[in-house]
This record gives structure tokens, sequence and C-alpha cells, in this order.
């Protein structure tokens, strides 16, 4: 039997502070429609230069601790030589050699296979724009 490609993008306001927000109930919406209880991989992609995607634990602090982190690495200062938007943003660029703009996640029996307290998330340190789209796709 042939596998199947399903894809669908979703629009989320990311606002105009860094931020983290967090796909995993998304995904799995989007697993029950397309998945259909089979097997596969679960790819999720953002096309924005400044954004990135984590598996991470949230709401222990480990979303705020990977935050700081990315402030301490990546200052939004004037030390950039991308100079476009506003200042600082030149760091958000260097954001996804650090924090992959894509993932690719196991489906078992049509349900995403995260560990104990994993969530997918965004990561967005981008000031200047106020939404951020990420495709889902399921292979399977």
């Amino acid at each position: 039997m042939a596998g199947t490609f399903t894809t669908r993008t979703i629009t989320m306001a990311t606002g105009a502070t860094e931020t983290m927000h967090d796909l995993t109930n998304a995904c799995s919406a989007f697993l029950r429609e397309a998945a259909h209880g089979r097997n596969g991989l679960l790819h999720v992609f953002t096309p924005h230069p400044t954004s990135g995607l984590a598996i991470i634990e949230t709401g222990a602090g480990s979303d705020d601790d990977l935050l700081a982190a990315l402030r301490g690495v990546l200052p939004a200062d004037d030390r950039w030589g991308d100079r476009h938007g506003s200042p600082g943003h030149g760091s958000g660029h260097v954001l996804p050699a650090l924090v992959p703009p894509h993932a690719t996640l196991p489906v078992v029996d049509g349900e995403l296979e995260l560990g104990a307290s994993q969530s997918v998330v965004l990561v967005n340190t981008d000031q200047d724009g106020p939404e951020r789209q990420v495709r889902l796709s399921f292979l399977g």
C-alpha cells in the first residue's frame, strides 16, 4: 500500500515580543484528521528566517530558560551585520542556526509520540513580525 502525504499551514499571532507558542495541540488535531490511526512521520516547518522549532518541556520554567539562554547568546543589540528592521533584529536571523526551523517526529497509531512533558513549540524572537506560519505535514 502506498503512503499518503497530507499537509496544512497554520497561522498564529506572535505579537511584538519574543515568544514561545505551544504547537502540540495543533499537531495532535492535525494528526487526528490526517493520520487516521496510521504510523508515519509528522514534519513541522516554519518558513520564517527569525523563527525556529523546539521540542521542550513547557510550563515548568524550561521555556523561560530557553528564551533567557537565547537572549544571552543572541543579544538584540547593534553587533549584528544584518541591520534591517528594528534595532537588534539581526540576532533573530542567526536563531535558526541554533533552533532549527524544522522538526520531524514519529507518529504511532495516529498519535504524536513525544516523551513525558515534551511539547512542540515555535520559538520566535522577532519583534517586527506580528504573526508566523507553520506547515504541518504527515507522511504515513
